[in-house]
């Protein structure tokens, strides 16, 4: 083998010094070389999708939402007690359900606060992928969200399911949304805002066509409004319609977005039983990266301005805050609901656990080919695995949010408040109203006074 090593060696030696002294010795524009910096300036991800637009001309679909990390949460820790308060002793359970909808004459109530985000059957994911992300939330006793059409075998799965009152119509008649747990009016996602979405007819298989009552041949779309509404008004009587038809706690789900406020009111006023908020790392089955990238308010400050005006409203007790839109880690879950969501949902983390086993045996495809409706591995899924893999992965994050929950001394993970966090951004501290970690409690406000004429110099220099 020693020789053949060696004779290797020199061949790949000899190449490489080729290759050097051709990049050195030749103009940057005829060197591979001069790929490297352009590459760098203006980035792997952006050089790959310039050249989708040029081969397709078209808006490219990405899947799973944007790359950009928007939501600081790693600027925020939570502050572990010892004397003060004393910690929880290790024999004493954490309480972690939650209930959705109290006002509602059926009220919705999780074991855990992390549900299943919505995913289409079809227009996202295929019929394998649903069921075991509804078999895996009934094993843990929390909601699966089924998106914008019913899917008979998840509807049979799913202990609770939610489903989504939308822009496409297919759950908007009384024999689809009275299936439901709870009612979801989509008004728009994090990942492409309140923009239209077309599924072209190519791409929808019979199956597709019979769940979501489609004819042959006909392209599913979403509108960019909700058909038949048009005012406020309308929204408020729709919203009221459902909750009495159904009994079930009727919510609304928008975009973040920075006129959240306004939108909040509106909700406030039609008495709605809860609020998504989809920030804008929300992810999607494939929206185009200028939506993903540049639309929306993070999830972070999306929350914090939530809470705040609900507070300041006086209806934090009763409309539910439901958070999501690039939750990965169990911190950043535990960390969205001391800022004030009741429970989160996941998407992109739920699948990635769901196909985290079976993607070694499915070698160099994309783990989102076993999930997704369209690709060639779409039935290839192994529906309980897949299911068990994801039931493992929600307990664990829950056990890591109870040990949370036990240092900060809290009996329960709705305990958890603002109040158990600090951060060192004082650009942070002032918007989210979250203590400074620089200084102690009492001279937060010195602080900032202190600072403040710093602080303009430094915005000014930022303009």
């Amino acid at each position: 083998m020693k020789p053949i090593e060696k004779f290797l060696r020199s061949i790949i030696n000899e190449a490489v010094d080729k290759a050097i002294i051709r990049a050195i010795r030749g103009q940057y524009t005829e060197s591979l070389y001069g790929m490297i910096p352009s590459t760098k300036k203006v980035g792997i991800s952006n050089l790959m999708e310039i050249a989708m637009r040029g081969n397709q001309g078209t808006p490219i679909s990405r899947p799973l939402g944007t790359p950009v990390h928007l939501s600081p949460w790693e600027k925020l820790l939570f502050n572990p007690v010892h004397l003060f308060r004393f910690p929880t002793q290790e024999n004493v359970g954490i309480r972690t359900s939650i209930t959705i909808g109290h006002r509602a004459k059926r009220p919705m109530t999780l074991s855990i606060p992390i549900m299943i985000a919505a995913m289409s059957f079809g227009g996202a994911l295929n019929k394998s992928t649903k069921i075991a992300l509804a078999k895996a939330a009934t094993a843990v006793g929390t909601a699966s969200n089924t998106g914008e059409a019913i899917l008979l075998e998840e509807r049979k799965s799913a202990q609770l399911l939610i489903g989504q009152y939308n822009r496409g119509g297919w759950i908007n008649t009384p024999d689809q949304y009275k299936q439901l747990d709870a009612i979801e009016i989509q008004l728009g996602q994090g990942a492409q805002g309140s923009a239209p979405q077309r599924t072209s007819a190519k791409n929808i298989g019979e199956d597709f066509r019979e769940v979501y009552g489609l004819r042959e041949g006909e392209d599913a779309l979403i509108h960019s409004r909700l058909p038949g509404i048009n005012t406020k008004d309308d929204f408020i009587r729709l919203v009221r319609r459902l909750r009495d038809e159904t009994g079930v706690p009727v919510g609304l789900k928008i975009a973040a977005t920075h006129h959240l406020e306004k939108e909040l009111q509106i909700a406030i006023e039609a008495e709605v039983d809860f609020v998504t908020l989809d920030g804008a790392e929300g992810g999607t089955h494939g929206g185009s990266p200028t939506l993903q990238d540049d639309v929306g308010l993070p999830t972070l400050f999306a929350i914090t301005r939530a809470t705040e005006y609900f507070t300041r409203k006086k209806v934090i007790h009763d409309i539910n805050l439901i958070a999501t839109g690039g939750l990965v880690t169990p911190g950043q879950m535990l960390k969205a609901i001391a800022l004030g969501a009741d429970g989160v949902y996941i998407g992109s983390a739920a699948l990635m656990a769901l196909v985290s086993e079976q993607m070694v045996e499915v070698p160099i495809v994309p783990p989102t080919r076993l999930v997704v409706y369209t690709t060639e591995q779409t039935d290839q899924l192994d529906e309980d695995m897949a299911a068990m893999n994801l039931v493992r992965y929600l307990n664990a994050c829950v056990l890591e949010m109870e040990q949370v929950a036990v240092t900060l001394g809290k009996t329960a993970l709705t305990d958890i408040t603002k109040s158990d966090l600090c951060t060192m951004d004082p650009f942070l501290a002032k918007a989210s109203g979250i203590q400074l970690g620089y200084v102690a409690l009492e001279h937060q406000g010195r602080f900032f006074d202190e600072t403040k004429p710093f602080l303009q110099t430094y915005e000014e220099h930022l303009q």
